[in-house]
Formats: structure tokens, C-alpha cells, sequence
């Protein structure tokens, strides 16, 4: 694993759009801190997004995870373009004839997944420990380390992701077709969704039972790991009791998620390998 991974890092070490892909990346990840800074006074209309709780032990792990998820793609480009660049500069026939074999080449890959979507997962976990005990109005240490589970929820949906973008770097062979391809896909995805809506309507729980259909899907499936954070805050659901509304969604990390989500990462690697087994190089 390690010589593997090695021989990884020394192609991503010259590689200059990866490297500054990666940076800009981990500097957004950082930027998040910016956001406790964002202060609104326009008029009688005054407050501090800090002060509303976004950074308060344990809802700051649902909240910078949410986000970070958000910015994933720019990691995404950093795997469709390894694989891209491994057939424009024909590294991977090189590779071969060095003695790797292909499950070793595809293995190679599937563990740099890894390693980016670790170094994500631990990054997230300092700057958020870092803005939690700054602005938290909560420090004991039961509460800082409950809702971790988002952490793990975060990891499984980038490896996920990321390789389902390294199965489309094979099958396409060029980055920008790769990126094209999973957003076709969830393209694809929306317009099902709303196809089942179509066909569910009038029915009873029409919802439900689109969803119950829909987190089968891959993008669906890492959509659910980590769902969205803003209507779990104290202040959203005070304005919200107050026009009526209340919000009964939960925001577990579903069990069914992480396990779909692991079975597409499967497939994913699984066909990567079956392609390049197949594809005469």
C-alpha cells in the first residue's frame, strides 16, 4: 500500500494543476473560518453569523461538514485529471511495463482516493475543533465529541464521489468529459426524480415514496449522508414556530446511506478495474 501510494504522490508532486487545485481546495476548507466574520447591520436588521449558534458544539460538525462537502469538487478535478494524465503522458503503459499490474494500478488509485478524502475528513475536524472551542457556548468535553458521525458520514461521501470520478477519468479518458459525465448523470438523476414525482402525484406520502426509490441512487445516497444543516439551527425554527411551520426532518446519519454509498464505491472500483482489465492499452 504504501509503495503504491508513493508512486501516486510523486506523479500529483509534478503536477502543477493538482497542486494548486489541492491548495486552493484546503484554503477554502480554512476559509470557513471566515464565515464566523460575516456581521449584517442594515438598519434595524443586526447580527453576527457566529452568534447564531453555527459554530456551537455539537451542531458544528453537521455545519462545516455540509459545507466542506460543498467544496469537494475541487478535489474531484485533482482524480479525474491524475487518471486523464496518466493516458495523455502514457504513464500507465509505463506503469505496466515496470511490472505493476492493473488491480495494482487501479489499487494505487482507490488508495489516493483515500488518503484525500482522510486528509479532507482530519482537516475539517482541527479547523472545526479550532472554531468550535472559539466561539462555542458549549466546552464540556461529552458534548464537543458527540455528533462525530458526521465526520465518518463526510469521508464515506468523498470516497464515494471521488471514485465515482476516477471510474469516469477510465471510461472517458479525459477530465473535462469525466466532470461532463457525472454531471449528466445527475442530470439524469434530477429528471427520474422528477419523473416519479409526476407519476406519484396525488397519491399519499408522495414524498416519501419518491425518496424511499431515489436514495438508491448514487448522488442521491451521498445527498442523504449529510443533509442540510440551516433549518436545524435555533433561530430558523423560532421564526419558523412563529409563522407556523415546524420542521420534523431528521438529521441522523442514516445507517442505509452509509451502507448504499459503500456498495456504489464497490462498483465504482470494481468496474474501474474490470474497464482497464479489459481496455487493450
Amino acid at each position: 500500500m504504501l509503495r503504491l501510494l508513493t508512486i501516486e504522490f510523486h506523479k500529483l508532486k509534478h503536477n502543477t494543476a493538482s497542486k494548486v487545485l489541492s491548495i486552493i481546495y484546503f484554503g477554502l476548507l480554512t476559509s470557513i473560518a471566515l464565515i464566523a466574520a460575516i456581521k449584517f447591520d442594515i438598519g434595524p436588521i443586526k447580527f453576527h453569523l457566529a452568534e447564531m449558534g453555527i459554530f456551537n458544539f455539537p451542531y458544528i460538525w453537521h455545519f462545516n461538514t455540509y459545507i466542506a462537502s460543498i467544496l469537494k469538487f475541487f478535489l474531484l478535478l485533482v482524480i479525474v485529471s491524475m487518471m486523464a494524465n496518466e493516458y495523455s503522458y502514457k504513464t500507465l503503459k509505463q506503469n505496466l511495463i515496470d511490472g505493476l499490474s492493473k488491480k495494482e494500478f487501479i489499487l494505487s488509485k482507490f488508495y489516493t482516493v483515500i488518503a484525500f478524502a482522510l486528509a479532507s475528513t482530519l482537516f475539517v475536524f482541527v479547523v472545526s475543533l479550532i472554531l468550535g472551542f472559539i466561539y462555542s457556548d458549549y466546552n464540556e468535553l461529552a458534548i464537543v465529541f458527540s455528533d462525530l458521525q458526521y465526520l465518518l458520514a463526510f469521508f464515506i461521501k468523498l470516497v464515494g464521489f471521488f471514485s465515482m470520478g476516477l471510474f469516469f477519468g477510465i471510461l472517458v479518458k479525459r477530465s473535462a468529459f469525466a466532470v461532463g459525465a457525472m454531471v449528466v448523470w445527475l442530470i439524469i438523476e434530477s429528471m427520474f426524480k422528477g419523473y416519479l414525482f409526476w407519476s406519484f402525484r396525488g397519491a399519499d406520502k408522495t414524498t416519501e415514496s419518491v425518496n424511499n426509490i431515489m436514495q438508491f441512487l448514487p448522488f442521491e445516497a451521498m445527498t442523504n449522508l449529510i443533509k442540510e444543516p440551516f433549518s436545524r439551527l435555533g433561530a430558523v425554527k423560532s421564526v419558523a414556530n412563529q409563522i407556523g411551520e415546524n420542521f420534523t426532518k431528521s438529521y441522523d446519519v442514516s445507517i442505509l446511506s452509509i451502507i448504499i454509498v459503500a456498495i456504489w464505491t464497490f462498483i465504482f472500483i470494481y468496474l474501474s478495474f474490470a474497464l482497464l482489465k479489459k481496455r487493450d492499452l
